[in-house]
């Protein structure tokens, strides 16, 4: 007689899926917040837009995900903050556009579902929504054996924010003589893993003993401390409109972001010697034997937002920005010239051995 297929027997637990929904349902909940009750377990989520406060709004979306720093997530068990990098690198780019993050969905794929480790990366997930404010009002979880190896999972975020028409950050009020202030980030944040883990092979690094530039932390953790989320401290300024424009320090660095917000016939000059390299940074550049422009171009070295302000408001961003808990640097200026970035140091900046600049034209 022919056995009896399942969807179990051909990898799939549909009752590990439904446990899962019900243990996170209570961490959705947790992150509520005018317009959405984060109630799980529909076909889709509402959000009712007057009920958060907006008269004339604009819809801003983006989507992101972690990228390869999920290997190392995977690989180490370190589960309890990739999920707060989703959150992270979607919410910093609606803030970037003038707008509030109103909710979050998320996309969660593996081959075999482990219940346990899902809950702590959707934890942190919902971790990730406090912080930044939005409501994770659902999300799908995909059990597909044969597309993943076993033990792998990946990550998708989806966030959908708002801004009153009026307030939208597009880069038209950017002008020459603008300042640009440089927000610390807290590490690598999401960006640049897949060298970062080239290193880590080609040099054999310990990832569980004490890291070579602080012996007070693991170099794991150091390597794996979650973005940044600077939407709290970044909307009062765009609602006050202090600020000109913002740039999120992602994929491509300071060279090709800080570009992406200014008009054309602008031109953003950074000095890499107006802030301290951190040591992390300092680290992975001097184990690759990297140039300055290409730390320039592919880690945030060590500001994970930039902010473009007029010059009559640089004391009152900053003195702002700080009180939020954020560390600010006044990094360099806006001139006239063909749209795109220069970032230029001194000898003594991110050991050049000499005066040093590189340039991306946007």
């Amino acid at each position: 007689m022919t056995n009896s297929y399942t969807y179990a027997g051909a990898g799939v637990s549909i009752d590990a899926g439904n446990a899962l929904v019900k243990a996170i349902a209570p961490l959705a909940r947790a992150t509520r917040r005018p317009g959405a009750d984060a109630e799980l377990g529909g076909f889709g989520g509402f959000f009712d837009l007057k009920a958060a406060g907006y008269s004339d709004p604009l819809l801003v979306a983006a989507n992101d995900g972690v990228g390869t720093k999920l290997k190392l997530a995977i690989e180490h068990g370190a589960h309890d903050g990739v999920g707060i990098d989703l959150v992270a690198m979607c919410a910093n780019d609606l803030v970037v556009q003038g707008a509030e993050p109103l909710f979050f969905l998320d996309y969660y794929a593996t081959a075999r579902l482990d219940p346990a480790v899902a809950e702590r990366v959707v934890a942190s997930i919902a971790e990730g929504c406090r912080i930044a404010g939005c409501a994770l009002i659902g999300g799908e979880t995909a059990e597909m054996p044969g597309m993943y190896a076993d033990g792998d999972y990946d990550l998708a975020g989806f966030c959908v924010g708002a801004v009153e028409r009026a307030d939208a950050l597009t880069g038209d009020r950017v002008k020459a003589g603008d300042l640009l202030l440089g927000l610390q980030s807290s590490g690598v944040h999401s960006n640049g893993f897949s060298l970062v883990r080239r290193l880590a092979a080609d040099r054999g690094w310990k990832l569980d003993r004490p890291a070579l530039f602080d012996q007070d932390m693991i170099l794991l953790d150091a390597l794996m401390a979650p973005t940044r989320i600077y939407v709290r401290a970044l909307l009062p300024l765009v609602r006050s409109r202090a600020v000109s424009a913002l740039a999120h320090i992602t994929g491509g660095g300071l060279l090709e972001n800080i570009p992406r917000v200014l008009p054309a016939g602008l031109h953003a000059h950074v000095d890499a010697d107006a802030w301290p390299q951190p040591r992390l940074m300092a680290f992975l550049q001097a184990q690759g034997n990297i140039e300055p422009g290409e730390m320039a171009r592919t880690f945030n070295c060590g500001i994970g937002m930039v902010a473009a302000v007029a010059p009559d408001r640089v004391d009152e961003v900053t003195a702002a920005l700080q009180a939020a808990g954020e560390t600010v640097f006044r990094i360099g200026h806006v001139a006239e010239g063909m749209r795109g970035c220069t970032v230029a140091g001194s000898a003594e900046a991110w050991s050049g051995r000499a005066p040093w600049s590189a340039t991306h034209h946007g």
